[in-house]
Formats: structure tokens, C-alpha cells, sequence
């Protein structure tokens, strides 16, 4: 099977443990573009938290797409234009606050600048933290969201491990079908509009460019990538994936940290 394109998860996939594109990655995935194939980016981060990487892979150049907020908004990166967004109902900012507040974690929610913080204490905590790193986005703290007029595509609440579980089966519960509520790590708690997912929106990309999913490579290691995986071609799980995608995946690639990537393209573009 011949495959024209591979889409990349970023944290613990194409970046190693220092949150970078190693130079053979790097010179790989530039080389494969120059050859015709396509590379998306596909993240929970915000937008402008996946272009410098898109930048740095020359995406403007070749004319590879980025998916940001779980597939929540699709941008051609040549053109600059949003193929594909959809939102948060404004109603349901005040329920979700409120259902969470009374738990010690933080809620964030994101515009091109900032990242804007309902606290839990006076200071965020460490996961929302590595968020405004990950992301170079300083957090902004406010008592709520009512004061928000742009376009919502994701809500992210930061804590430990045994409240986001606790708030996601709580959300879960609450919003049933009108949300898409999934922890994409275990301190991370997404929540996306409804049927929003990564594999949703690259079928959305997929029938914009005229390409079919068994020409394409998907790669991830969270458990927002997995219906990436499965719905892909050749689903790949990083050797430093969550259980469930080592067991589902079509193929196990080496850690991010061994450029695993690299080992892909190797294996399957080149």
C-alpha cells in the first residue's frame, strides 16, 4: 500500500521529552513533502500552539493542514484558511464551571494569546502550567468565562488524575450526547463540542482534498488518538503510548524519545 500522507499527534509523538522535533525527524518529514506526500498535524493544543511546529516543518511551503482542539478547528497552512470549526454552545460554559468549580482543579479556555484560568487556588496548578509552556501562551486568571465573546472550541480542566475522573464521568453524565467529554491525559480533561474528535475532522480534511483514509498514516500515543488510529490506513502506536493504543494500533513504532517517527517513515514513505 502506497501512503500519501501521514498525520502526527505532537506531545509524546513527534516531539521527544524535551517538547522538540529532533533534526533526522526534522529532515525526514521536510524530505518526504518535497516528494509529494502530505503531513498534518493533529493536537489537543490550541492553534497557536501547533503553528510553531508547523513553522518549523515548512508546512506553509508544502501545504500541510494543522488540526488544533482535537480536531476542532482545520487550517490549510499555505492559505492560512479555516477549512473546518466548530464551537462550544455558549450555554453550556456557565453549567460546566459550576459543576467543576467545587473540585481543586483549574478550567482553561483559549484565544490566539492567552490562556484564560478559573483557579482553584491563587496560583494554577503544575498541569495547567505545562500547558503554558507546552504551548508558550501566558495564562491570564478570571473568576469565570461570562466575560468571553470570541468563539469557544474546547474546554480544558488541569488537576490530579482522581478529579478530572471524577468530573469526567460527572460531565459525562450531565451533557450526555451534547458534548465530547475524554481525558486525552490523565491530569487533562477535554471537552469538545459534540461528534468532535480527531478521526471526525480528518474525514471532514480528507473529503476537502479529495484523499481517502486507507492512503493515510496516523501516529499517536494519548487517548485522543485513538479513533485516529483506528480510522487511519496503518494506525501506529509510539512505544511510550497509553495500553489501549499499543493494543489497538496496526503497528508499534520506537518511543518519541528514539525518533520513532523517523522509524515510520522509514518503514512505510520512503
Amino acid at each position: 500500500m502506497s501512503y500519501e500522507i501521514i498525520t502526527l499527534d505532537l506531545d509524546g509523538t513527534l516531539t521527544n521529552s524535551e517538547k522538540k522535533i529532533t533534526p533526522p525527524t526534522k529532515n525526514a518529514l521536510i524530505e518526504i513533502q518535497k516528494a509529494g506526500k502530505q503531513v498534518i498535524l493533529a493536537s489537543g493544543r490550541p492553534t497557536t500552539g501547533v503553528l510553531p511546529l508547523a513553522k518549523e516543518l515548512e508546512l506553509d511551503r508544502f501545504g500541510g493542514y494543522v488540526l488544533s482542539f482535537n480536531g476542532g478547528r482545520i487550517m490549510n497552512c499555505k492559505t492560512g484558511e479555516i477549512i473546518y470549526q466548530k464551537v462550544l454552545p455558549p450555554d453550556v460554559l456557565l453549567p460546566i464551571t459550576e459543576a467543576s468549580i467545587s473540585y481543586p482543579v483549574d478550567i482553561l479556555t483559549y484565544d490566539m494569546e492567552h490562556i484564560y484560568c478559573i483557579q482553584a487556588k491563587e496560583t494554577p496548578n503544575e498541569y495547567t502550567m505545562l500547558e503554558s509552556r507546552i504551548n508558550s501562551i501566558p495564562v491570564v486568571p478570571v473568576n469565570d468565562f461570562s466575560g468571553i465573546s470570541f468563539p469557544v472550541n474546547k474546554i480544558l480542566i488541569s488537576g490530579e488524575p482522581e478529579y478530572t475522573e471524577d468530573l469526567e464521568t460527572l460531565l459525562k453524565k450531565q451533557f450526555r450526547s451534547r458534548l465530547n467529554i475524554y481525558r486525552s491525559e490523565p491530569f487533562f480533561l477535554e471537552i469538545m463540542p459534540a461528534n468532535i474528535d480527531k478521526a471526525y475532522s480528518l474525514q471532514k480534511l480528507l473529503n476537502n482534498i479529495g484523499r481517502s483514509a486507507n492512503e493515510m498514516i496516523c501516529c499517536g500515543d494519548g487517548f485522543n488518538d485513538l479513533t485516529m488510529l483506528e480510522f487511519a490506513g496503518l494506525g501506529v502506536a509510539m512505544a511510550n503510548a497509553q495500553p489501549i493504543l499499543l493494543e489497538r494500533a496496526d503497528f508499534i513504532t520506537k518511543s518519541n524519545d528514539e525518533d520513532g517517527i523517523l522509524h515510520v517513515i522509514d518503514h512505510f514513505m520512503r
